[in-house]
């Protein structure tokens, strides 16, 4: 990793023309970022193992800096810059936020109205709840369904389309209460964007594209995901494997699908996001004095509605510890040190992002990386925003990576002890061609498992790439091994039996604690269909 971020050997005039540069990049505007921020950004790509990363800072309504550290890809040294695009993933919430907000300025919806007034079909598991959701609970994940729900219907890319995918929302089982509880969602984002066809008339990309990224001026973004691949100028996605940082090839050979855009699917670059960010700042104005919203909609997108936890941070970054955290509409709101932020994070396989703006200081950061290190991003925001609200300096790089190492640790310790509580002597209670069946979950759809010499084979069939080999762990559960290892998903199922011997259902647990939380298996009740087997 080190030869690779090594700067390669330059001319002493090249050298000085580069530092030169990124003098007069770090003194735009009226105030100065954090001294040797460049070399501070080099030591946490080092420190963490991140390729690179993009950086937009604004400030009262300027751009400090919009600029790329590092290289795009491992192995290569094509370098990021301010123009090179990225996964914005879920940081693309604002804009559906933003959008149904422009849909209610102009009296076309309403915050408060019911999603059946516009969606008539719309359906939840529970009547009332289905009378009751209104345009804003989409966006505030309080509905009740349980976190990440119905996410194996987006990722990985499903043959579903989007219209279908709400409709399955219906049979989501319901594990909250109405508006009491929160928990993550992507779906009802999916059920926005539906809701902003169907009254506007355009698709959630071509709306977001034309009433808010041409406005602003985001000229290089993206709405469609499925574009990412067909530019020339974007940056591949790395993961840890086995402790080991290496690319994904999933993201740059398959790409991903649009179904999951409203939720996911804008890629953008720091020039873009500075942008973005002077237009929230602002209270919706644009560069030409236009209004892209009203400053009464900014304080409704920013004001909190669902209480999120608060968890208690280790010593090592105990600054950072927050006092509330809130949801609001597309961006969630908290305390930092003394000060008010809203932010919002994202991340798809390989790549996550974070847009973290005070408003109070006409601050905005964002930071967007193609590693999945969430560590490195904290400790760049952390030390801009300390430079300018003057806090104690503070080693953000050696307290997240402190925080890292545990982690890590925490996982081994995790993954060992499920390994140690395992009965390796147990035998299962059916012979593997009674387990080989097609089975159907309500929301999913149906999931099949074939006997192929002397082993078990699972597919998922509405998600392509999502087959795997069943290893018996003990008893009746098995471990679903999938064939492209860069998924990081191995499952537990585990088969229940009625009294005559056959199966009645059967079950799926991720392995792992640090399971992308998308893969939600454990919302799938699999139950066998009629069977031709004697």
């Amino acid at each position: 990793m080190k030869n690779i971020l090594k700067k390669r050997m330059l001319a002493p005039l090249t050298v000085l023309i580069l530092v030169l540069t990124s003098d007069l990049y770090a003194q735009k505007g009226n105030e100065q970022l954090p001294k040797d921020f460049d070399r501070y950004v080099q030591r946490v790509l080092e420190t963490f193992e991140v390729p690179g990363m993009s950086i937009a800072i604004v400030k009262d309504g300027k751009p400090l800096l919009t600029k790329g550290y590092g290289i795009k890809k491992m192995g290569h040294q094509d370098r990021v810059n301010e123009q090179t695009l990225f996964p914005i993933a879920s940081n693309s919430k604002a804009f559906t936020a933003t959008a149904l907000a422009l849909l209610v300025e102009e009296g076309k919806i309403a915050w408060d109205a019911p999603v059946i007034n516009y969606i008539p079909t719309f359906k939840m598991g529970d009547p009332y709840i289905t009378s009751q959701l209104t345009i804003k609970d989409l966006l505030v994940h309080r509905s009740g369904i349980g976190a990440y729900a119905g996410d194996l219907l987006q990722f990985p890319p499903s043959n579903y389309t989007r219209a279908e995918i709400v409709s399955k929302i219906q049979y989501l089982p319901l594990v909250n209460s109405f508006r009491n509880s929160y928990a993550y969602d992507n779906i009802f984002y999916l059920l926005a964007g539906e809701v902003i066809e169907k009254v506007s008339g355009l698709s959630w990309e071509d709306f977001v594209k034309q009433r808010i990224l041409d406005k602003v001026g985001m000229a290089s973004s993206i709405t469609r995901a499925s574009l990412f691949k067909t530019k020339n100028n974007t940056s591949a996605s790395h993961a840890r494997f086995d402790g080991i940082v290496k690319e994904v090839t999933n993201f740059s050979e398959a790409g991903i699908g649009d179904i999951t855009n409203p939720a996911g699917g804008i890629a953008s670059n720091s020039v873009d996001m500075s942008r973005w960010m002077i237009t929230q700042l602002d209270s919706g104005r644009l560069e030409n004095r236009s209004r892209l919203f009203k400053p009464s909609t900014a304080t409704m997108l920013w004001r909190g509605v669902t209480p999120m936890p608060v968890v208690n941070l280790a010593a090592e970054i105990k600054p950072a510890q927050m006092e509330y955290q809130l949801y609001a509409l597309g961006f969630y709101t908290y305390n930092y040190r003394s000060e008010r932020a809203v932010v919002h994070g994202g991340k798809l396989d390989g790549f996550v992002s974070r847009v973290f703006m005070i408003p109070g200081r006409k601050l905005g950061i964002t930071i967007l990386t193609n590693q999945e290190e969430g560590g490195a991003i904290s400790a760049i925001i952390n030390h801009v925003v300390d430079h300018f609200i003057k806090a104690p300096t503070f080693d953000w790089v050696a307290g997240y990576k402190k925080m890292q190492e545990t982690q890590l640790l925490n996982v081994k310790k995790a993954d060992q002890s499920t390994s140690t509580a395992r009965n390796a002597n147990s035998k299962p209670s059916l012979p593997l061609v009674a387990y080989a069946n097609n089975y159907k979950d309500a929301w999913y759809g149906n999931i099949s498992i074939k006997e192929d010499a002397d082993r078990l084979l699972i597919n998922f069939t509405h998600s392509k790439g999502m087959e795997g080999v069943l290893e018996h762990w003990q008893y009746d559960t098995f471990v679903v091994r999938w064939k492209n290892r860069e998924l990081k998903a191995d499952a537990f199922i585990t088969f229940s039996l009625n009294p005559d011997g056959s199966i009645e259902q059967a079950k799926m647990k991720a392995i792992s604690p640090v399971t992308d939380p998308s893969y939600d298996f454990h919302n799938l009740l699999l139950k066998p269909l009629k069977s031709d087997k004697k």
